[in-house]
């Protein structure tokens, strides 16, 4: 899910413990990939897959994020091929070929987790595969730029940096985000742009990072739902998301089915 920000000026800093909260949140977003992943076949419907994640969720005593929010109407986002975030889950099944990406937001004893990952449904194309191996790596890449000490626009211009060499495009509207006790919080974290700007990044901090790529146009048009969002030419898009503690050991991915650093040499 993409961030409406309420012009808050700070990035929030969060204790150990409140971490930890984030942390339980997130390993629910995480287990519900892991059984969406499971699932996700040609003749399947988006709509099973929601209701799936609804349920994962709700069995963990926590809460669909994104049901309800500003009026979104399921708990996961199911954006297919073009459809680049946003996508309504529907009941027509999924064809082979297909690019499901799923984005899935959890609320747990007042603290959120976000996370997304994108899937072939059975075979790939070439192309399509460059598209989602970049995407992937962008994220990896923003994460490793999350350190104490360097710029917000650090983690954006490592991301964008990954799209360039791939030749694929950033979508340029969205990007990460803060998160914690709100979905959505300070900073914005745009997918693009030069290194050595923001504000400086501090130990305890916890923001969303999540490329979103098309394979052509960086363009995109809003359906008349008001929510999903889809490219212009109708290139395939993908999309790709981790919760982030930055810490003094390294970045901590706290979307993942156990605690994970990533190195920045």
């Amino acid at each position: 899910m993409i961030p409406l920000t309420d012009g808050r000026p700070l990035i929030a800093k969060r204790s150990p413990d409140e971490i930890a909260a984030i942390r339980a949140a997130c390993q629910i977003v995480s287990l519900v990939h892991s059984a969406l992943a499971r699932h996700i076949a040609p003749g399947v419907s988006t709509a099973t897959l929601d209701e799936l994640a609804e349920e994962t969720i709700l069995a963990h005593s926590a809460t669909p994020a994104f049901k309800g929010y500003h009026g979104f109407p399921a708990s996961i986002c199911a954006s297919i091929n073009a459809e680049a975030v946003h996508g309504f889950p529907r009941p027509a099944p999924l064809q082979e070929g297909d690019v499901l990406c799923v984005d899935v937001g959890v609320k747990l004893d007042g603290w959120f987790g976000d996370g997304a990952f994108t899937l072939a449904v059975g075979s790939l194309a070439p192309d399509v595969d460059r598209l989602l191996r970049a995407t992937e790596r962008a994220l990896d890449a923003g994460v490793r730029a999350a350190v104490p000490g360097g710029r917000l626009s650090d983690i954006s211009h490592a991301v964008e940096t990954v799209a360039i060499e791939a030749g694929v495009a950033v979508i340029q509207e969205y990007g990460g985000h803060g998160i914690g006790r709100e979905l959505h919080e300070e900073p914005h974290i745009p997918n693009h742009g030069a290194p050595g700007r923001g504000p400086r990044l501090q130990a305890g901090q916890v923001i969303a990072i999540e490329p979103i790529f098309s394979l052509g146009s960086p363009e995109v048009v809003v359906d008349d739902d008001g929510w999903t969002t889809r490219t212009k030419d109708g290139s395939a898009a993908a999309h790709f998301e981790h919760t982030v503690a930055i810490t003094a050991e390294g970045p901590q991915m706290l979307t993942q089915p156990r605690t994970a650093a990533i190195g920045t040499d």
